[in-house]
Parts: C-alpha cells; sequence; structure tokens
C-alpha cells in the first residue's frame, strides 16, 4: 500500500491512473473534505459514457480522524440503500491504495445554485412549473429516503439536514436529483466543528437553529425555502450578521411568493406557506405529501419533463457542449498500464468552469455545438497547425509540455464558480464584495467548495 498522505495523481483523459479497480480521468472539484474525479471501472467498455462515475475521495488529513472515517463509511453505506432516480446513486465504498472513497453514478449537468445564479444574470426568472417540478422530484427523493427501512422492516429515519440547491443536480436530460444524502449527517456532525457551517444557515429550519431534535419535518423546510428561491429568484432569508440571520430564520416570518413574483398563483402560495410554516405542527407532515400537492398543480400546466432538458440546454449551452465532447473523450481513454506517481499537473478534462457572461438562445440540443468542440478537440483544440507544430517540436526537445487544461486555466480566476459535480459539498460564489451577504462562508474565501450562494440581485 502506498503512503495514504502522497499526492494522488488526478490523471486525464489522455493519460488515465490507475485507482483501485478504477482509472481516474481528472478532477472534478475540491472541497475541504474531499476531491472528486471523473473516473471509469478499468473493464468498462470503451465509449460507453454511461460508464463514467464520479469517485469522492476523502482528504488524507481527515483519514487520521478516526470518528470521521467510520461515519463517512457508515453513512456512505447507508447511502447505498437510497437506490431512487431523485437522488443521486451510492455504488461503493472502499479503500485503495491507503485513500478512502465513495463511488457514486456520475450526472452530466450543473446544480440548481448554478441555474439560479444563470437567471439571475441574465435578468430571467425561472418558469414556474419548472420550479414546481423541481420541488415536487426533490420532494420526492426526500419521501423515499425518509421511508427507507432495514431487513427487519423497521425505519431507519433517515433526516437529510442539508437540503440546499447546491446538493440538487439538474442533469442536462432534465433529471432532477439530490446529492449525498446518505453522508449528511457525518458531513454536517465534521463540519459543525471546523467553521464552516455558517453558510447553511439559510437552509435550516427554525428546530435546526434551535438546536432541537430533528425529523422528516425539517426537510420539508429546507426545500420550501428552494421552491420560494426559485419562484422568486432571490434568498429567503438574509441577514447582515449571523446573529440577526440565524433570529430571521428561527421566526420564520415568510412573505408569499406571489409578492414578488405576480406569475405564481394563490394555491402555490399555500403549498409553499405551508411548507414553510414556523410550527411543525402547521406543516406538510410528510415530504410525500409535499410532491403530491405539486404534482397535483403541476397537471394544469400540461409540463412535460422534455421542458427542463430544453431549459438546461439553453441555459448552459457552451458547458453542455463541451462537457458531452469531454465525457465522450474520458469515456474512449485507454485503460492505463501502470499507476503514476502523483506529481502531475491537476487535469480539468476539458470540463467549462467559468460562466459566460451572456446566454444565446438555443436553437435545439446542442449537437452542432458537441460536434465542433469534438472536432477542436481531435485536431488538438483551438490551437491551429501553427502551435500544433509549435507544441511537437518543444516535445522532441525535451521541454514538459502541460496539459491543455493546464494552459487555458493555469489559475483558476479568482472568484470563478468551480463545477461541485456530484460532490455534496458547495460551490464557491464569486468573490463578494465588501459589502457582501453575511451568509457567505467564511472558508469559501479561501478555496473551500463549501458555500454555493447564488449572488445577491441588484
Amino acid at each position: 500500500m502506498s503512503d495514504p498522505i502522497a499526492k494522488l495523481a488526478p490523471g486525464s483523459p489522455e493519460k488515465p491512473v490507475r485507482f483501485g479497480e478504477y482509472c481516474l480521468l481528472g478532477l472534478i472539484a475540491r472541497g475541504g473534505m474531499a476531491e472528486v474525479y471523473r473516473a471509469r471501472r478499468l473493464t468498462a467498455a470503451p465509449g460507453d459514457t454511461a460508464g463514467l462515475l464520479a469517485i469522492k475521495v476523502m482528504r488524507p488529513q481527515l483519514a487520521k480522524e478516526a470518528r470521521f472515517v467510520d461515519m463517512f463509511r457508515r453513512e456512505a453505506q447507508l447511502a447505498m440503500l437510497l437506490d431512487n432516480p431523485c437522488i443521486v446513486r451510492t455504488l461503493e465504498v472502499g479503500c485503495a491504495d491507503g485513500r478512502h472513497f465513495i463511488t457514486m453514478e456520475y450526472v452530466l449537468g450543473r446544480d440548481l445554485t448554478q441555474l439560479l445564479r444563470r437567471c439571475q444574470d441574465t435578468g430571467q426568472r425561472m418558469p414556474v412549473p419548472h420550479a414546481i417540478y423541481i420541488a415536487a422530484r426533490i420532494a420526492e427523493g426526500l419521501a423515499f429516503a425518509h421511508n427507507v427501512r432495514d431487513d427487519a422492516g423497521r425505519p431507519l429515519n433517515i433526516v437529510n439536514r442539508d437540503v440546499s440547491p447546491s446538493n440538487v443536480r439538474l442533469s442536462y436530460d432534465g433529471a432532477v436529483k439530490i446529492l449525498d444524502f446518505g453522508i449528511a449527517q457525518a458531513l454536517m456532525t465534521f463540519t459543525s466543528e471546523i467553521g464552516v457551517l455558517k453558510g447553511k444557515f439559510s437552509y435550516m429550519s427554525p428546530e435546526q437553529i434551535r438546536g432541537m431534535p430533528l425529523d422528516a419535518r425539517t426537510d420539508v423546510f429546507s426545500a420550501g425555502i428552494i421552491l420560494h428561491e426559485m419562484l422568486v429568484t432571490e434568498k429567503l432569508f438574509r441577514g447582515d450578521t449571523e446573529f440577526s440571520l440565524m433570529e430571521k430564520v428561527r421566526k420564520a416570518d415568510v412573505p408569499p411568493p406571489s409578492q414578488f413574483n405576480p406569475k405564481v398563483p394563490p394555491e402555490l402560495d399555500g403549498i409553499v406557506l405551508r411548507a414553510l410554516a414556523r410550527d411543525v405542527g402547521d406543516r406538510y407532515q410528510r415530504a410525500a405529501q409535499l410532491a403530491a400537492d405539486l404534482d397535483a398543480l403541476l397537471v394544469g400546466y400540461r409540463f412535460q419533463p422534455k421542458e427542463l432538458r430544453q431549459l438546461m440546454r439553453q441555459m448552459f449551452r457552451k458547458e453542455h457542449a463541451e462537457e458531452q465532447a469531454a465525457a465522450e473523450v474520458a469515456a474512449s481513454s485507454p485503460t492505463p498500464p501502470a499507476r503514476l506517481t502523483g506529481d502531475e499537473p491537476t487535469a480539468r478534462a476539458g470540463l467549462a468552469y467559468l460562466d459566460p457572461d451572456q446566454v444565446e438562445p438555443d436553437d435545439g440540443d446542442g449537437d452542432a455545438e458537441i460536434e465542433e468542440a469534438r472536432s477542436r478537440r481531435a485536431v488538438g483544440g483551438a490551437r491551429g497547425p501553427a502551435r500544433a507544430d509549435r507544441a511537437d517540436g518543444e516535445r522532441r526537445a525535451g521541454r514538459p509540455r502541460p496539459h491543455p487544461a493546464a494552459r487555458a486555466h493555469p489559475r483558476r480566476a479568482r472568484g470563478a464558480p468551480v463545477d461541485a459535480t456530484s460532490t455534496g459539498v458547495e460551490v464557491r460564489p464569486p468573490t463578494p464584495s465588501p459589502a457582501a451577504d453575511a451568509t457567505t462562508p467564511v472558508r469559501a474565501r479561501r478555496g473551500s467548495l463549501l458555500g454555493g450562494l447564488f449572488k445577491k440581485r441588484r
């Protein structure tokens, strides 16, 4: 076994790295507690993008905490019981090369925080039926987890405790999935001790803020916050200080969404306010009830799931094309002959991490953009023949050639958001101004992926 403290080589589609029974194809995201890699099994069929996986590897310094390792493994094993279309599947928990890891399904898409931020950047509101559909699927996933039983038929009483937009994954095919459901308790327990929980106050229930015992109704309240924010495109709970923010959550004085968005019907106002009732007795008692009411209201809109697919591909047209092309390259990568030592530059594998300044209207599913991105990669990216020849000369001269992603992004732009694909940890928002929202977590400014708050609308 290798030294567990040794740096783990991230690999890339062109130079995959062995990691146990998998090969790593590039770093997706890095957080305070884990690193997430795109990967595939060594036995996967070449070219099968459905065979791509996300592997979350615990940071080696955290592995020194035996109690955290124990929680990490137990909660991941619990997550493996949550087989539902609205929850990101956890496939395996194990240890390879001295590193504890969790294998999850790979969801090509964006998290809800990024969609809300894009709506704000483009001066748009999320369509009401889309918001209802997303909230209904969140509630459906919560309801499934809340009712899971063990082999003896006893309820496991699972409570997520960490339902927030950054933990909701939206695929480019229109799927809605909750991230890291099973390990939420372990993460919350540990992060509360290292001071990175502050950004979560905005999505806690009043009873959670007060430190009271929690049940499934706390997740219902958090889902209600998300629904309100999708309808209004603004954060529900804000505060100039941590104390004032907590006071607002405790009081739970919630205005109806229609006060800000006239397209919200009275029936939807009633659903939102019931989910956000301060008294747990006045709230939806089960997430399944919330999902049923939302689905019933959605019938009147004649909404089809493919409409969310169209919205995602329209709002993230460029990112979808680049990520789809990168996924195809990653799926076709060769099997590594041996494990590398681990000092290679971080490979981003062609993913787009910076939001464009303007969103262009979508004219389809983005197939033309995918082909264009694939063609650029096939001829050596956007370098052109002259730069490709110069690069070949540099290799012949013995000079090291950086990875294409390293040249494009030698250091991520200060304040740029990072895609936390299937990580369950939050996305670092743009660097705040001196008058930034007080809910922004302090560790987010030091490169943590915890935070994920969409921008205040000006």
